[in-house]
């Protein structure tokens, strides 16, 4: 069956999808998954509690740079995994690779240290879970599909919005049913933020290992103001609000109308609103097109000024010729053109029936259900052999086209993309940027090298 016809099929619909990943986890109910976690902060636990709620799960390992976060994480696993064992810990990932072999390794890390662990975790023999975007630079993500591929490893990504149940019923009750029309245009925007300053540097404290913290990262002294959760807002470690929000929108806009590589990416935007000393060195405003011909996708992201649409600060507008849909991480607005009446729905609420997810205060309750659903996809395609709805190739492309965003803007000029070859175009100053350069006691992965 085409790829097509399976989507249109009904098959993969959301109803569906929950029913054969029940039926395959039934069959092997009894089989413990043994789980090592590395970066024990708030996603990385999050991801981690959703797991357990799914699968019999024994955490044999939790690594992370921070002491306390680790002390932190060892208490709460404790408490939710069947087991009640304390798991070991560990500050270096490879430590705990190489003691506990584990089934599955989570790895909620920074973005600039995600690439690196899931390799190696490949290589170790683990099935992987890793958090969006796949990668700091276009070729440590080409690094980690070739890792996945050559290794034989399921690798599922943390882009929960192909398995969030609202947004597969606005598919398959809006898009699908041809209620749109045609679309031929489509607007991903952010406009969560405000320009703020971090304080001055210090010394990094005693629990915390600051070094490895940055990694293979280019240096950036410790301040207070990036750790646990601002270091989105320096460059060194993300790729900002493109990397961490755009990606998400894009990634469900591209598996809804079943799209690709683009053409060509162009953005422009910067530093627009922050002083000129400022130690924070993310863009606050970008305008990105990613051209696919008869469809462009625009992200517009806007950290300052007024939102025009309160109910719907960051989220995607698909424009067709019959009507419009607004989506967002808690609802969607169907708006049609001419006759017809509008439609809406809101995101599932499961905390009745999950009341941990209130207890872990750092639960985002909105996504919860589609986390539960991709890790129930995760290990039914661990099981199965085939590959997740969020694929790691899936996953690249995703983070690799936001990635080339933030390249094209800091370059000045548009990227046309070579999906064949993977490298831009006719400009060899981008490609030289497609790897940033690691510091010198990390080696940059290439997909020959992996």
């Amino acid at each position: 069956m085409k790829r097509r016809d399976f989507l249109t099929s009904g098959v993969y619909g959301a109803a569906s999808l929950a029913a054969l990943n029940a039926r395959a986890f039934a069959a092997e109910e009894d089989e413990t998954v043994r789980v090592g976690l590395i970066g024990c902060g708030w996603y990385g636990k999050t991801d981690l509690f959703h797991l357990i709620q799914v699968a019999p799960v024994e955490v044999v390992g939790l690594c992370d740079v921070d002491r306390r976060t680790l002390d932190e994480a060892v208490e709460l696993v404790a408490q939710r995994q069947p087991s009640k064992k304390r798991p070991p810990t560990y500050g270096d990932y490879r430590r705990l690779l190489a003691d506990q072999r584990p089934d599955v390794v989570l790895i909620g890390t920074p973005d600039h240290w995600h690439c690196l662990p899931a390799v190696d975790a490949c290589k170790a023999g683990a099935d992987v879970y890793v958090q969006k975007p796949i990668s700091y630079d276009v070729v440590e993500g080409q690094a980690m599909v070739a890792a996945a591929r050559k290794y034989r490893r399921t690798v599922q990504v943390g882009l929960q919005r192909r398995n969030t149940p609202h947004l597969l019923e606005a598919r398959d009750r809006l898009i699908r049913a041809g209620k749109l029309g045609k679309i031929a245009y489509v607007d991903i925007h952010s406009y969560y933020g405000k320009p703020g300053e971090f304080p001055a540097n210090e010394q990094p404290p005693e629990h915390l290992d600051w070094e490895m913290y940055v990694g293979p990262a280019a240096w950036r002294d410790y301040n207070p103001g990036i750790h646990p959760r601002s270091w989105r807002a320096c460059r060194e470690f993300s790729n900002g609000q493109t990397g961490d929000l755009c990606v998400h929108f894009f990634d469900v806009v591209r598996y809804f109308l079943e799209l690709g590589w683009p053409k060509r990416i162009s953005a422009s935007g910067g530093i627009l609103m922050r002083s000129a000393g400022s130690n924070i060195n993310v863009h606050d405003t970008q305008t990105a097109l990613f051209d696919y011909g008869d469809v462009q996708v625009v992200w517009n992201q806007r950290n300052w000024g007024h939102n025009p649409d309160p109910d719907y600060p960051w989220g995607a507008t698909l424009y067709g010729d019959k009507g419009t849909l607004k989506l967002s991480i808690k609802s969607y607005d169907f708006l049609p053109k001419g006759s017809g009446s509008p439609e809406h729905g809101d995101f599932v609420d499961e905390s009745s029936r999950y009341p941990e997810d209130v207890q872990h205060k750092a639960t985002e309750l909105f996504a919860a259900p589609a986390t539960r659903q991709h890790m129930r996809n995760f290990l039914a395609a661990r099981r199965s052999g085939q590959r997740p709805v969020a694929d790691i190739e899936e996953g690249h492309i995703s983070s690799a086209c936001c990635i080339l965003a933030n390249l094209s803007m800091e370059l000045g000029r548009s990227l046309q993309w070579d999906s064949q070859s993977g490298r831009v175009a006719g400009d060899e100053e981008a490609n030289r940027r497609l790897a940033r350069d690691y510091r010198a006691a990390w080696q940059h992965p290439t997909p020959e090298n992996v």
